[in-house]
Protein backbone atom coordinates (compact mmCIF):
# COMPACT_ATOMS: atom_id res chain seq x y z
CA UNK A 1 0.00 0.00 0.00
CA UNK A 2 1.07 3.49 -0.62
CA UNK A 3 0.07 6.20 0.66
CA UNK A 4 0.50 10.22 -0.47
CA UNK A 5 -0.42 13.84 0.40
CA UNK A 6 -0.35 16.00 -2.51
CA UNK A 7 -0.71 19.94 -1.53
CA UNK A 8 -2.98 22.01 -3.61
CA UNK A 9 -2.33 25.00 -1.63
CA UNK A 10 -2.04 25.88 2.31
CA UNK A 11 -5.54 24.96 2.50
CA UNK A 12 -6.16 22.33 0.84
CA UNK A 13 -4.87 18.56 -0.63
CA UNK A 14 -5.43 15.40 -1.75
CA UNK A 15 -4.82 12.82 -0.78
CA UNK A 16 -3.52 9.19 -2.83
CA UNK A 17 -3.68 5.93 -1.40
CA UNK A 18 -3.05 2.99 -3.66
CA UNK A 19 -3.91 -0.73 -2.61
CA UNK A 20 -2.88 -4.38 -4.13
CA UNK A 21 -3.91 -7.34 -3.78
CA UNK A 22 -1.18 -8.31 -1.42
CA UNK A 23 -2.38 -5.83 1.53
CA UNK A 24 -6.10 -7.05 1.38
CA UNK A 25 -6.11 -10.91 0.05
CA UNK A 26 -5.40 -12.68 2.40
CA UNK A 27 -7.82 -11.21 4.81
CA UNK A 28 -10.44 -12.17 1.89
CA UNK A 29 -9.60 -15.67 1.80
CA UNK A 30 -9.99 -16.06 5.42
CA UNK A 31 -13.35 -14.47 5.24
CA UNK A 32 -14.62 -16.77 2.28
CA UNK A 33 -12.84 -19.82 4.01
CA UNK A 34 -15.26 -19.24 7.21
CA UNK A 35 -18.05 -18.93 4.66
CA UNK A 36 -17.60 -21.67 3.12
CA UNK A 37 -17.50 -23.62 5.93
CA UNK A 38 -20.51 -22.51 7.14
CA UNK A 39 -22.64 -22.06 3.86
CA UNK A 40 -26.37 -24.06 3.44
CA UNK A 41 -26.57 -24.62 -0.31
CA UNK A 42 -28.89 -27.42 -1.63
CA UNK A 43 -26.87 -30.08 -3.26
CA UNK A 44 -23.64 -29.91 -1.07
CA UNK A 45 -22.41 -30.95 2.08
CA UNK A 46 -21.82 -28.09 5.05
CA UNK A 47 -18.45 -27.28 4.80
CA UNK A 48 -17.54 -28.52 1.00
CA UNK A 49 -19.19 -25.99 -1.54
CA UNK A 50 -17.17 -25.41 -4.05
CA UNK A 51 -14.99 -22.63 -3.16
CA UNK A 52 -15.60 -20.94 -6.79
CA UNK A 53 -19.14 -20.97 -6.28
CA UNK A 54 -18.62 -19.50 -2.94
CA UNK A 55 -16.54 -16.58 -4.62
CA UNK A 56 -19.24 -16.46 -7.67
CA UNK A 57 -21.88 -15.57 -4.44
CA UNK A 58 -20.45 -13.59 -2.69
CA UNK A 59 -16.92 -13.01 -3.56
CA UNK A 60 -16.76 -9.42 -4.96
CA UNK A 61 -18.63 -7.87 -1.74
CA UNK A 62 -16.44 -9.52 0.57
CA UNK A 63 -13.50 -7.81 -1.37
CA UNK A 64 -15.59 -4.10 -1.61
CA UNK A 65 -15.83 -4.70 2.17
CA UNK A 66 -12.56 -5.82 3.35
CA UNK A 67 -11.08 -2.90 0.98
CA UNK A 68 -13.62 -0.27 2.06
CA UNK A 69 -12.27 -1.04 5.89
CA UNK A 70 -8.55 -0.83 4.96
CA UNK A 71 -8.71 1.92 2.89
CA UNK A 72 -10.56 3.85 6.03
CA UNK A 73 -8.29 2.53 8.71
CA UNK A 74 -4.96 3.27 6.37
CA UNK A 75 -6.71 6.91 5.93
CA UNK A 76 -6.67 7.83 9.52
CA UNK A 77 -3.61 6.34 10.20
CA UNK A 78 -2.10 7.88 7.93
CA UNK A 79 -3.80 11.50 9.31
CA UNK A 80 -3.02 10.65 12.56
CA UNK A 81 0.41 9.83 11.97
CA UNK A 82 1.44 12.40 9.77
CA UNK A 83 -0.63 14.84 12.27
CA UNK A 84 -2.55 16.33 9.15
CA UNK A 85 -4.95 18.90 10.67
CA UNK A 86 -8.11 19.06 8.77
CA UNK A 87 -11.37 20.08 8.88
CA UNK A 88 -14.60 18.18 8.00
CA UNK A 89 -14.13 14.91 6.88
CA UNK A 90 -12.06 13.59 3.52
CA UNK A 91 -14.04 13.88 0.78
CA UNK A 92 -13.37 10.56 -2.00
CA UNK A 93 -13.19 11.93 -5.50
CA UNK A 94 -15.18 10.49 -7.86
CA UNK A 95 -13.55 8.45 -10.49
CA UNK A 96 -15.52 7.78 -13.87
CA UNK A 97 -13.08 4.96 -15.13
CA UNK A 98 -12.87 3.18 -11.74
CA UNK A 99 -13.77 -0.51 -11.79
CA UNK A 100 -13.34 -3.55 -8.72
CA UNK A 101 -12.64 -6.02 -11.78
CA UNK A 102 -8.98 -5.38 -11.28
CA UNK A 103 -6.55 -6.51 -8.27
CA UNK A 104 -5.30 -2.68 -7.82
CA UNK A 105 -7.26 0.24 -7.11
CA UNK A 106 -6.21 3.86 -6.56
CA UNK A 107 -8.44 6.56 -4.48
CA UNK A 108 -7.86 10.11 -4.20
CA UNK A 109 -9.42 12.19 -1.06
CA UNK A 110 -9.83 16.00 -0.88
CA UNK A 111 -8.90 17.45 2.63
CA UNK A 112 -9.74 20.75 3.80
CA UNK A 113 -6.14 21.65 6.08
CA UNK A 114 -6.82 23.63 8.80
CA UNK A 115 -5.07 27.51 8.46
CA UNK A 116 -2.09 28.19 10.50
CA UNK A 117 -2.19 31.17 12.80
CA UNK A 118 -1.02 32.91 15.35
CA UNK A 119 -3.20 34.20 18.02
CA UNK A 120 -3.21 38.14 18.65
CA UNK A 121 -5.01 39.38 22.12
CA UNK A 122 -3.79 42.71 21.98
CA UNK A 123 -4.43 45.48 19.89
CA UNK A 124 -4.94 49.29 19.98
CA UNK A 125 -9.19 48.85 20.16
CA UNK A 126 -9.82 47.50 23.98
CA UNK A 127 -12.80 45.22 25.03
CA UNK A 128 -14.65 46.96 27.97
CA UNK A 129 -14.85 44.99 30.94
CA UNK A 130 -17.89 46.19 33.47
CA UNK A 131 -17.73 46.58 37.48
CA UNK A 132 -21.42 46.53 38.57
CA UNK A 133 -22.09 48.63 41.03
CA UNK A 134 -24.82 47.69 44.15
CA UNK A 135 -26.16 51.20 44.91
CA UNK A 136 -28.59 52.07 47.72
CA UNK A 137 -31.22 52.35 45.47
CA UNK A 138 -31.02 48.41 44.16
CA UNK A 139 -30.90 47.53 47.62
CA UNK A 140 -33.93 49.22 48.94
CA UNK A 141 -35.87 47.75 45.92
CA UNK A 142 -35.13 44.36 46.74
CA UNK A 143 -35.48 44.79 50.97
CA UNK A 144 -39.02 46.31 49.48
CA UNK A 145 -39.23 42.87 47.51
CA UNK A 146 -38.39 40.61 50.70
CA UNK A 147 -41.22 42.18 52.51
CA UNK A 148 -43.33 41.73 49.81
CA UNK A 149 -42.88 38.15 48.78
CA UNK A 150 -43.40 37.58 52.65
CA UNK A 151 -45.88 39.87 53.40
CA UNK A 152 -50.10 39.68 53.24
CA UNK A 153 -52.60 39.89 50.66
CA UNK A 154 -55.67 41.65 51.41
CA UNK A 155 -58.82 43.21 49.45
CA UNK A 156 -58.86 46.85 49.10
CA UNK A 157 -62.32 48.92 48.02
CA UNK A 158 -60.51 51.71 46.09
CA UNK A 159 -57.58 50.82 43.70
CA UNK A 160 -54.22 52.67 44.15
CA UNK A 161 -50.54 52.42 42.15
CA UNK A 162 -49.80 49.31 44.15
CA UNK A 163 -52.93 47.08 43.54
CA UNK A 164 -53.40 43.76 41.97
CA UNK A 165 -55.53 43.80 39.71
CA UNK A 166 -57.87 40.86 38.64
CA UNK A 167 -60.19 41.38 35.58
CA UNK A 168 -61.15 39.53 32.08
CA UNK A 169 -59.44 41.63 28.61
CA UNK A 170 -62.54 41.49 26.13
CA UNK A 171 -62.34 42.29 22.15
CA UNK A 172 -65.24 40.34 20.29
CA UNK A 173 -63.52 40.94 16.86
CA UNK A 174 -60.14 39.08 17.90
CA UNK A 175 -61.66 36.71 19.83
CA UNK A 176 -59.89 37.80 23.17
CA UNK A 177 -61.74 36.89 26.51
CA UNK A 178 -58.98 36.08 29.04
CA UNK A 179 -58.40 36.38 32.62
CA UNK A 180 -55.87 37.46 34.15
CA UNK A 181 -53.73 40.04 37.14
CA UNK A 182 -51.84 42.72 36.47
CA UNK A 183 -49.51 44.64 38.59
CA UNK A 184 -49.87 48.32 37.96
CA UNK A 185 -46.73 49.03 38.20
CA UNK A 186 -45.98 46.66 34.89
CA UNK A 187 -48.36 49.29 32.59
CA UNK A 188 -46.08 51.58 30.56
CA UNK A 189 -46.90 55.76 31.37
CA UNK A 190 -48.60 57.82 33.76
CA UNK A 191 -51.85 57.83 31.35
CA UNK A 192 -52.39 53.99 31.79
CA UNK A 193 -51.95 54.12 35.54
CA UNK A 194 -54.71 56.72 36.01
CA UNK A 195 -57.41 54.88 33.92
CA UNK A 196 -57.10 52.49 36.94
CA UNK A 197 -56.57 54.60 39.97
CA UNK A 198 -59.55 55.03 41.92
CA UNK A 199 -61.62 52.12 40.47
CA UNK A 200 -63.19 49.66 41.91
CA UNK A 201 -64.98 45.88 41.41
CA UNK A 202 -67.03 45.83 38.61
CA UNK A 203 -66.10 48.59 36.58
CA UNK A 204 -65.21 48.32 32.91
CA UNK A 205 -62.11 50.05 31.69
CA UNK A 206 -60.63 50.55 28.01
CA UNK A 207 -57.48 50.32 26.78
CA UNK A 208 -55.55 50.23 24.32
CA UNK A 209 -53.23 47.36 23.58
CA UNK A 210 -50.37 49.37 21.77
CA UNK A 211 -48.44 50.73 24.79
CA UNK A 212 -49.78 49.25 27.53
CA UNK A 213 -47.36 47.55 29.45
CA UNK A 214 -43.64 48.04 29.36
CA UNK A 215 -42.66 44.75 28.14
CA UNK A 216 -43.92 42.48 25.50
CA UNK A 217 -44.24 39.43 27.50
CA UNK A 218 -46.37 40.90 29.39
CA UNK A 219 -48.86 41.69 27.16
CA UNK A 220 -48.97 38.15 25.67
CA UNK A 221 -50.21 36.97 29.41
CA UNK A 222 -52.98 39.60 29.92
CA UNK A 223 -53.92 38.78 26.36
CA UNK A 224 -53.85 34.91 26.39
CA UNK A 225 -52.03 35.48 22.97
CA UNK A 226 -48.70 33.95 21.56
CA UNK A 227 -45.71 36.48 20.64
CA UNK A 228 -46.39 36.14 17.18
CA UNK A 229 -49.90 37.44 17.70
CA UNK A 230 -48.86 40.30 19.53
CA UNK A 231 -46.36 41.76 17.21
CA UNK A 232 -47.59 45.23 15.99
CA UNK A 233 -50.96 44.25 17.67
CA UNK A 234 -52.71 48.18 18.31
CA UNK A 235 -56.68 47.33 19.25
CA UNK A 236 -59.11 48.40 21.72
CA UNK A 237 -59.69 46.04 25.03
CA UNK A 238 -62.25 46.24 27.55
CA UNK A 239 -61.25 45.55 31.05
CA UNK A 240 -63.64 44.21 33.21
CA UNK A 241 -62.32 44.65 37.20
CA UNK A 242 -63.05 41.59 39.34
CA UNK A 243 -60.83 41.68 41.99
CA UNK A 244 -58.53 44.02 43.89
CA UNK A 245 -55.99 43.16 46.32
CA UNK A 246 -52.53 44.61 48.27
CA UNK A 247 -50.11 42.98 49.90
CA UNK A 248 -49.32 44.34 53.28
CA UNK A 249 -45.40 44.16 53.48
CA UNK A 250 -44.00 42.45 56.23
CA UNK A 251 -42.39 44.35 59.32
CA UNK A 252 -38.43 43.93 59.08
CA UNK A 253 -38.03 42.17 61.97
CA UNK A 254 -36.12 38.85 63.45
CA UNK A 255 -39.32 36.91 62.25
CA UNK A 256 -38.41 37.89 58.42
CA UNK A 257 -35.06 37.51 59.02
CA UNK A 258 -35.61 34.22 60.00
CA UNK A 259 -37.40 33.60 56.87
CA UNK A 260 -34.78 34.52 54.64
CA UNK A 261 -31.71 33.46 56.46
CA UNK A 262 -32.43 30.26 58.22
CA UNK A 263 -28.58 29.97 59.81
CA UNK A 264 -29.27 32.84 62.11
CA UNK A 265 -26.85 35.04 60.66
CA UNK A 266 -28.69 38.02 59.73
CA UNK A 267 -30.33 40.14 63.11
CA UNK A 268 -29.99 43.61 61.81
CA UNK A 269 -31.55 45.69 59.25
CA UNK A 270 -27.77 46.67 58.42
CA UNK A 271 -26.78 43.02 58.54
CA UNK A 272 -30.23 42.44 55.89
CA UNK A 273 -28.78 45.44 54.14
CA UNK A 274 -25.32 43.92 53.58
CA UNK A 275 -26.22 40.48 53.09
CA UNK A 276 -28.42 41.55 49.88
CA UNK A 277 -25.29 43.73 48.64
CA UNK A 278 -22.70 40.98 49.12
CA UNK A 279 -25.20 38.52 47.09
CA UNK A 280 -26.20 40.84 44.66
CA UNK A 281 -22.14 41.81 44.18
CA UNK A 282 -21.26 38.02 43.36
CA UNK A 283 -24.52 37.82 40.75
CA UNK A 284 -23.18 40.57 39.03
CA UNK A 285 -19.45 39.42 38.93
CA UNK A 286 -20.77 36.54 37.12
CA UNK A 287 -22.77 38.32 34.86
CA UNK A 288 -20.11 40.98 33.99
CA UNK A 289 -17.62 38.14 33.67
CA UNK A 290 -20.00 36.50 31.25
CA UNK A 291 -20.64 39.43 28.99
CA UNK A 292 -16.89 39.99 29.16
CA UNK A 293 -16.41 36.54 27.54
CA UNK A 294 -18.68 36.90 25.15
CA UNK A 295 -17.01 40.05 24.10
CA UNK A 296 -13.74 38.90 24.07
CA UNK A 297 -14.46 36.01 21.81
CA UNK A 298 -16.56 38.68 19.06
CA UNK A 299 -13.16 41.00 19.50
CA UNK A 300 -10.71 37.63 18.73
CA UNK A 301 -12.51 36.75 15.50
CA UNK A 302 -12.71 40.24 14.63
CA UNK A 303 -9.08 40.49 15.50
CA UNK A 304 -7.51 37.70 14.26
CA UNK A 305 -7.94 37.11 10.48
CA UNK A 306 -7.30 33.71 8.43
CA UNK A 307 -8.25 32.21 5.36
CA UNK A 308 -10.37 29.18 5.30
CA UNK A 309 -10.64 26.65 3.02
CA UNK A 310 -14.31 27.67 1.60
CA UNK A 311 -14.72 26.24 -1.11
CA UNK A 312 -14.41 22.25 0.16
CA UNK A 313 -15.95 23.33 3.37
CA UNK A 314 -19.36 24.15 1.60
CA UNK A 315 -18.72 20.94 -0.64
CA UNK A 316 -18.27 18.89 2.77
CA UNK A 317 -21.58 20.58 4.06
CA UNK A 318 -23.64 19.29 1.15
CA UNK A 319 -23.05 15.51 1.92
CA UNK A 320 -22.36 15.25 5.54
CA UNK A 321 -25.95 15.63 6.74
CA UNK A 322 -28.69 12.70 6.57
CA UNK A 323 -29.85 14.54 3.61
CA UNK A 324 -27.67 15.86 1.01
CA UNK A 325 -28.23 19.63 0.28
CA UNK A 326 -27.98 21.79 -2.89
CA UNK A 327 -25.35 24.09 -3.53
CA UNK A 328 -26.99 27.25 -2.28
CA UNK A 329 -28.18 25.60 0.71
CA UNK A 330 -24.64 24.54 1.40
CA UNK A 331 -23.61 28.15 1.05
CA UNK A 332 -26.03 29.01 3.24
CA UNK A 333 -25.08 26.63 6.02
CA UNK A 334 -21.47 27.67 5.67
CA UNK A 335 -22.26 31.33 6.20
CA UNK A 336 -24.22 30.52 9.20
CA UNK A 337 -21.52 28.37 10.88
CA UNK A 338 -18.03 30.37 9.46
CA UNK A 339 -18.04 32.58 12.61
CA UNK A 340 -18.36 29.35 15.08
CA UNK A 341 -15.63 27.91 13.06
CA UNK A 342 -13.45 30.82 13.21
CA UNK A 343 -13.83 30.89 17.57
CA UNK A 344 -13.38 27.07 17.62
CA UNK A 345 -10.03 27.65 15.81
CA UNK A 346 -8.98 30.07 17.81
CA UNK A 347 -10.06 28.96 21.07
CA UNK A 348 -7.93 25.34 20.43
CA UNK A 349 -4.85 27.24 19.22
CA UNK A 350 -4.89 29.37 22.44
CA UNK A 351 -5.97 25.85 24.61
CA UNK A 352 -2.97 24.19 23.05
CA UNK A 353 -0.32 27.02 23.12
CA UNK A 354 -1.08 27.80 26.78
CA UNK A 355 -1.15 24.38 27.65
CA UNK A 356 -4.72 24.77 29.35
CA UNK A 357 -6.36 21.57 30.48
CA UNK A 358 -8.56 19.95 32.62
CA UNK A 359 -8.78 16.08 33.69
CA UNK A 360 -11.41 14.17 35.01
CA UNK A 361 -10.49 14.80 38.82
CA UNK A 362 -10.76 18.75 38.20
CA UNK A 363 -14.11 18.15 36.06
CA UNK A 364 -15.49 16.29 39.37
CA UNK A 365 -13.91 18.38 41.37
CA UNK A 366 -16.14 21.45 39.98
CA UNK A 367 -19.01 19.42 39.52
CA UNK A 368 -19.28 18.99 43.97
CA UNK A 369 -19.06 22.66 44.05
CA UNK A 370 -21.88 23.17 41.97
CA UNK A 371 -23.94 20.50 43.67
CA UNK A 372 -23.20 22.29 46.68
CA UNK A 373 -24.17 26.09 45.38
CA UNK A 374 -27.34 24.20 44.74
CA UNK A 375 -27.88 22.80 48.35
CA UNK A 376 -27.27 25.77 50.01
CA UNK A 377 -30.12 27.30 48.01
CA UNK A 378 -32.39 24.99 49.94
CA UNK A 379 -30.40 25.25 53.38
CA UNK A 380 -28.46 22.37 52.88
CA UNK A 381 -25.03 24.23 53.68
CA UNK A 382 -22.99 20.97 55.03
CA UNK A 383 -23.45 18.23 52.84
CA UNK A 384 -21.16 14.91 53.20
CA UNK A 385 -18.19 14.73 50.77
CA UNK A 386 -19.82 10.98 50.29
CA UNK A 387 -23.07 12.32 49.09
CA UNK A 388 -21.31 15.08 46.61
CA UNK A 389 -19.39 12.21 45.15
CA UNK A 390 -22.19 9.71 44.75
CA UNK A 391 -24.29 13.12 42.93
CA UNK A 392 -21.17 13.95 41.09
CA UNK A 393 -20.81 10.57 39.52
CA UNK A 394 -24.45 10.31 38.69
CA UNK A 395 -24.64 13.71 37.19
CA UNK A 396 -20.85 13.07 35.15
CA UNK A 397 -22.26 9.17 33.69
CA UNK A 398 -25.45 11.61 31.54
CA UNK A 399 -23.14 12.79 28.90
CA UNK A 400 -24.76 15.48 28.52
CA UNK A 401 -25.21 17.02 32.02
CA UNK A 402 -21.41 16.14 31.85
CA UNK A 403 -20.55 18.62 28.30
CA UNK A 404 -22.80 21.03 30.11
CA UNK A 405 -20.47 21.29 33.32
CA UNK A 406 -17.11 20.81 30.92
CA UNK A 407 -17.68 23.86 28.94
CA UNK A 408 -18.49 25.90 32.13
CA UNK A 409 -15.37 24.91 33.56
CA UNK A 410 -13.96 25.63 30.13
CA UNK A 411 -15.02 29.25 29.96
CA UNK A 412 -14.01 29.86 33.55
CA UNK A 413 -10.48 28.82 32.84
CA UNK A 414 -10.25 30.65 29.62
CA UNK A 415 -11.55 33.71 31.15
CA UNK A 416 -9.09 33.48 34.47
CA UNK A 417 -6.15 32.99 31.18
CA UNK A 418 -7.90 36.60 29.64
CA UNK A 419 -7.89 38.51 32.43
CA UNK A 420 -4.43 37.63 33.05
CA UNK A 421 -3.28 38.18 29.75
CA UNK A 422 -5.48 41.06 28.39
CA UNK A 423 -5.58 44.47 29.00
CA UNK A 424 -9.24 45.72 29.35
CA UNK A 425 -11.06 49.28 29.29
CA UNK A 426 -12.85 49.32 32.72
CA UNK A 427 -16.12 51.20 33.31
CA UNK A 428 -17.90 50.93 36.60
CA UNK A 429 -21.78 51.32 35.79
CA UNK A 430 -24.91 50.96 37.68
CA UNK A 431 -27.08 47.45 36.94
CA UNK A 432 -29.86 49.39 35.00
CA UNK A 433 -27.00 50.99 33.27
CA UNK A 434 -24.87 47.62 32.60
CA UNK A 435 -28.51 46.15 30.81
CA UNK A 436 -29.45 48.90 28.58
CA UNK A 437 -25.44 49.33 27.60
CA UNK A 438 -24.96 45.51 26.85
CA UNK A 439 -28.83 44.30 25.77
CA UNK A 440 -29.94 47.26 24.14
Amino acid sequence: MNIIKEDIDALNAVIKVDIIADDYQGKVNQILADYRKKANIPGFRKGHVPMGMIKKQVGKSVLIDEVNKLLQESLNKFLTEEKIDILGNPLPKVQDDFSWDTESFSFEFEIGLAPQFEVKLTSKKKVTQYQISVDEALIDKEVENLRSRYGKMSAVDIISKNTNVTGTFVNEEKEIDNKSTINLSDLKGKTNLKKFVGKKVGDVIELKTKGLFSEDHKLEGALGLSSDMIKGLNINVSFTIQETTEIELADLDQELFNKLFTDGSVKTVTELRDKIKEDAEKQFQQQADQQLLNAVNEYLIETNKFDLPADFLQKWLAVSGEKELTSKEATEEYNKSEKGLRYQLIQEKILKDNDIKMDYDELKDYAKGFIRSQMAQFGKTNPEDTELEDIANRILANKEEAKRLQDQLLSQKLMTFYKENMTFKTKKVTYEAFIKEVYK
